[in-house]
């Protein structure tokens, strides 16, 4: 009978711990392999979590300069990025090959950004230049709309 109730017990045991939902920050899953994740984790501080300092710990230290003179994650936003949400979803756009290019310590990546700004729903998209520095990729440079104003 002990065997049977320490068989239970050890099986319950195992269920409660393996469903246990993970509570780590985003940022210990990326992935150092591929810029994607570094410059989708870079957009959701920015974006969603609203934290410049957060975000600029995924930048170079140039962009981060720069992008500390802003003041607010809104303000670099708005002024730098031209891009304005109150909710988004970011994603890398995958759809093309030719879309995502990485050579070395450099890569080209293509975000995707759906979300809401005033209740309109906003499709967009930005160009991402990364840097692989010391086995770490950062944002490097945000290229322009080539279709804005």
């Amino acid at each position: 009978m002990k065997t049977i109730l320490t068989i239970i017990v050890l099986i319950f045991s195992i269920l409660i711990v393996g469903c246990n939902e993970n509570t780590k920050p985003k940022e210990q899953y990326i992935d150092n392999d591929r810029p994607g994740d570094t410059a989708t984790v870079y957009f959701d501080a920015l974006y969603n979590q609203h934290n410049l300092q957060k975000a600029s710990d995924f930048a170079t230290p140039k962009l981060a300069r720069i992008m500390k003179s802003y003041g607010t994650a809104k303000q670099f936003a708005r002024s730098l990025i031209n891009l304005q949400y109150d909710e988004v979803v970011i994603e890398i756009d995958m759809s093309n090959s030719s879309l995502r290019e990485q050579y070395g310590n450099q890569a080209k990546i293509n975000i995707v950004f759906t979300g809401y700004f005033n209740g309109k729903k906003i499709d967009d998209f930005r160009s991402i230049e990364m840097l692989k520095i010391k086995g770490k990729w950062y944002v490097d440079k945000i290229i322009a709309d080539p279709y804005g104003r």
